[in-house]
């Protein structure tokens, strides 16, 4: 059913290029060169069965419905390779892929924490998916080119002892998706929380909009209205995915988030899903409405970017038939997501501004990461490094760039 979709929205968008022809592509802005590193992928995700002792865990629901093996796939992976290999080689993969990157240095690897129950403790069967900060935290200290996303629900009974623990292992953010992990931003019980994300300097990075990945959700909680708590405290707080196809009493929760970015500064959104086949016209949205201009940031979504939910193929009215092929001829997941929008008119700033979003915290990730001992080949080079996370411009020379820096291609 999904590849039937899929195919027919590609057909659309193949005939939709054809009868604009005679007018040429229509980008949504004018391309421009990529900035100079660090560019950073906001929003990456990781998986697992639990193999390895990795703790991951998926529910069987999830696990017997058909999005499991669409997940699997796009991971590159299987059950047995899974099981063979331990949770920890998708971490492993994540890192060699954004390795052979030309346009992305750095990723944000995210942790998912679970639904807990009344007494504050995890609570397996109302948990999805469950990615341990433990674990991934320990993975990514191995590999220069990662960076760790923590994820704490703050229900937990020991919520700010786990952040402060993330805290010293170099999280660089702190990911919710509260429709899954039935977290109510607006609840007054979570000031405390908040409070410890902001001494911290920890920017919240949290799911706004409609969910459809997992097999049930809460919608309601990713209304960005709800943010105002965290908001109104101070937090950084990023609305994944200009709360794209959500609604709340007949109102998109596009038009809610645009809304609040007048009024709060330190609230920033990201553009991972928005070349998916079923939000065509989002990223147009994003680059085009003045209330998004200078708070987005680049995140890709991995590994849905790496599915047919995404193809250059659906923007045929946008690009050229050239642009097009080339685009789709490119084999490393992140060049041909970030290819595509850059030839969408994504702007160089938005490349850039993940870095500057990230600075107070870059330092410990740096210092968090594992150096291979003498005579020990690294999970991954040392390459990238020296130009991205190991050679971060301090914060203050981060914080002021200026938005509409002129960019080098690298």
């Amino acid at each position: 059913m999904l590849g039937s979709a899929i195919g027919i929205m590609s057909l659309a968008g193949s005939l939709l290029g054809l009868s604009c022809a005679l007018t040429g592509p229509r980008p949504y802005r004018a391309a421009a060169p990529l900035p100079p590193p660090p560019r950073i992928d906001l929003h990456v995700h990781t998986a697992g069965i639990g193999a390895g002792g990795s703790g991951c865990l998926i529910s069987r629901e999830l696990e017997t419905s058909w999005k499991f093996g669409l997940y699997l796939k796009a991971f590159e992976a299987t059950r047995e390779t899974l099981e063979r290999n331990g949770d920890a080689w998708l971490v492993d993969k994540i890192a060699a892929h954004v390795e052979a990157s030309t346009s992305v240095d750095q990723a944000v690897v995210l942790a998912l924490d679970g639904a807990v129950d009344d007494q504050g403790r995890l609570d397996p069967a109302a948990t999805e998916v469950h990615v341990p900060n433990e674990f991934l935290a320990r993975e990514v200290a191995r590999h220069p080119n990662l960076l760790f996303g923590a994820s704490v629900h703050p229900r937990r009974h020991d919520a700010l002892e786990r952040l402060d623990a993330c805290a010293a292992q170099g999280a660089v953010l702190v990911k919710w998706i509260t429709s899954v992990m039935h977290i109510d931003p607006a609840d007054e019980r979570l000031i405390p929380f908040y409070e410890r994300l902001k001494h911290h300097r920890l920017p919240l990075l949290t799911h706004t909009g409609q969910e459809r990945s997992f097999t049930h959700a809460e919608d309601d909680l990713c209304d960005p209205e709800r943010l105002r708590l965290p908001l109104r405290l101070g937090v950084t707080v990023i609305a994944a995915h200009i709360a794209s196809t959500g609604d709340t009493d007949g109102e998109r929760h596009t038009d809610r988030l645009a809304r609040l970015m007048a009024e709060f500064p330190n609230l920033h959104s990201e553009i991972s899903s928005l070349t998916q086949a079923n939000k065509l016209g989002y990223l147009g949205e994003a680059l085009t409405r003045r209330e998004f201009e200078g708070r987005l940031c680049y995140g890709s979504d991995f590994p849905l970017i790496n599915t047919a939910l995404v193809s250059p193929w659906l923007f045929a009215h946008r690009l050229t038939p050239a642009q097009i092929r080339r685009i789709d001829g490119l084999t490393n997941a992140w060049d041909r997501d970030v290819a595509l929008k850059q030839a969408l008119g994504v702007p160089p700033a938005v490349f850039a501004r993940t870095a500057q979003l990230l600075a107070p915290r870059l330092p410990a990730a740096a210092a968090s990461k594992t150096r291979p001992a003498p005579g020990q080949a690294p999970r991954t080079s040392w390459r990238k490094a020296a130009s991205s996370t190991m050679a971060t411009p301090s914060s203050r020379a981060l914080s002021s760039l200026d938005p509409a820096l002129s960019p080098a291609s690298r």
